[in-house]
């Protein structure tokens, strides 16, 4: 069989090497048409390559009746319609370790840049003024540099500014000390990098927890002559408040490639001497767009001809009755991932999934996996999906273990979700209950009967009386409605529990003020 690939975005001949390579693969490149030229040619084809220019609509995916895989020539995948490619059974794949050296490098040469003040000199030079004074630098060697991020470039970030003999503390979610100490660097929380670091660069993904980041409160906390760098995503640095920041002398100077909006040409940020900007140049590289294509060329060969992809982005299609058997379980287990790793204290180090009852019978790997998505994206956002995230958690070094067993547990299926991290094991368990649908019924130890939706908020508290009435009148003074409430407790007096679900979010403040009551010792706002 003869395999038709479309390239529809410019990419290097180096780049597609190995489709050329392959034998029975026909190679189209047509860089050149509007989107609905596009939707009237593709149904020949077997193979899609882009990189940001081509829209992958919904129009264009179900016009494309032989198409089976969509390749990204990059990280992100914004251009491509993912629900669309998954309806329709189609595999989507990208390349993210195919930019990571182009990344690392850059930010090294902005921190480099940043410190000895190259492009101000530059510019002044290019006006014909010789000015030596205006200019004096700071090394490197002996400062600290905070990383906050230690996914694949911000691991080589460090590892390249040990090389400038700088000290290296690092905050990520998957961190633990040990790793840290084989690194030789030290491992801290956000707020001891703030604290500590005299060059502080971001490498996470954008999203709830860390947009704005680094803001006016945060800046506040750092060393007076601090330096900021975001090679990363623009959003995760307040800009307003890095202004301000920079104009009362907090902050001396800031290196920046990506921005909250881009094209971003008329901001007061790039009115200040201190800062340097390029625009967004991180994976701009001879090697690295040659790195992506060939990633991905390879991942569509291996796929046409039988074979497994590296980088997924979505779900494979399952077999019809496969997919009726544990599809209704889907949004449940997801559910009870992101449930554990609010509760979860610490690094994870270990997953473990119960199966029990008539599900057990099934193929519940696809559970597995999106169990394990929920768990990893309170701290990897939409970089975590169905597909990789068996692969992140191996990354990042977190066991996860599979356990089925016929023998109900009180329910005809249980589904039971344990983390283990250096602090303790923490679990929840669900269920499907006919007429009611998904329910959380177990915390720990403790038995509940929860809709996982909306607002909870769970509560660790000593059995007194007066804990329950102190709880709601304080979350009426804040004006958040409860409207439900469970309790549990394992002995007279001893630790108890409390599951609200209220109307609105539960914020840090609240979650604050709630830890002051008398008898409360934790409160976790987890929102589903």
């Amino acid at each position: 069989m003869t395999y038709r690939v479309l390239i529809s975005d410019p990419l290097s001949e180096d780049g597609i090497y190995p489709l050329r390579q392959a034998e029975g693969f026909e190679i189209t490149i047509d860089t050149e048409h509007t989107p609905e030229e596009l939707a009237a040619k593709i149904a020949p084809y077997h193979a899609l390559v882009v990189r940001s220019q081509t829209q992958v609509t919904r129009e264009i995916i179900e016009s494309a009746k032989n198409l089976r895989i969509i390749a990204r020539a990059g990280v992100g995948v914004d251009n491509i319609d993912l629900d669309a490619a998954t309806e329709q059974g189609i595999i989507v794949v990208n390349a993210p370790d195919g930019n990571t050296n182009s990344a690392a490098e850059h930010t090294m040469a902005m921190i480099m840049a940043l410190a000895r003040k190259i492009p101000q000199a530059f510019n002044s030079l290019k006006n014909q003024i010789w000015d030596r004074k205006s200019f004096i630098g700071v090394e490197l060697k002996n400062k600290t540099l905070g990383v906050i991020g230690l996914g694949r470039i911000g691991a080589e970030v460090a590892a390249r500014a040990k090389g400038q003999r700088m000290s290296v503390i690092a905050y990520d979610p998957f961190l633990t000390e040990d790793k840290a100490k084989k690194l030789g660097i030290r491992c801290g929380s956000v707020e001891d990098i703030i604290k500590a670091a005299d060059f502080i660069t971001v490498h996470t993904p954008l999203m709830k927890e860390t947009k704005h980041l680094l803001n006016k409160e945060a800046f506040a906390m750092m060393k007076d002559g601090v330096q900021i760098i975001n090679c990363a995503r623009g959003g995760i640095i307040d800009e307003d408040a890095l202004y301000d920041a920079i104009v009362e002398g907090k902050v001396a100077g800031a290196a920046l490639d990506v921005f909250e909006t881009e094209p971003f040409v008329d901001h007061k940020l790039l009115t200040l001497p201190e800062v340097i900007a390029t625009p967004h140049l991180g994976a701009s590289t001879i090697e690295a767009q040659e790195s992506v294509a060939i990633d991905v060329s390879k991942d569509i060969v291996n796929f046409l001809n039988g074979g497994s992809v590296r980088n997924p982005v979505n779900l494979p299609s399952l077999s019809k009755e496969a997919l009726a058997k544990v599809e209704p379980f889907f949004d449940l287990v997801d559910k009870l991932g992101v449930f554990v790793s609010r509760l979860a204290e610490g690094v994870i180090e270990e997953i473990n999934i119960y199966y029990s009852g008539e599900l057990a019978e099934s193929d519940v790997r696809p559970l597995t996996r999106n169990t394990v998505k929920g768990i990893l994206k309170r701290n990897l956002g939409h970089h975590v999906n169905d597909v990789n995230a068996r692969f992140l958690a191996e990354r990042f070094g977190i066991k996860v273990n599979e356990h089925k067993s016929t023998t109900p547990k009180g329910f005809s299926n249980l589904i039971t979700v344990e983390t283990t991290t250096e602090k303790g094991v923490r679990s929840v368990a669900g269920t499907l209950l006919n007429g009611l649908g998904a329910r959380i019924v177990r915390v720990d130890n403790n038995l509940v009967d929860v809709k996982p939706a909306g607002h909870l908020l769970f509560i660790k508290h000593i059995d007194q009386p007066g804990a329950i009435g102190r709880v709601g009148t304080l979350l009426a003074k804040e004006n958040i409605n409860i409207a439900t409430m469970q309790v549990g407790r394992s002995t007279v007096g001893g630790n108890a529990i409390m599951m609200l679900t209220v109307d609105n979010q539960v914020n840090e403040e609240n979650v604050e003020h709630l830890k002051m009551l008398e008898d409360i010792f934790d409160a976790i706002p987890i929102d589903l």
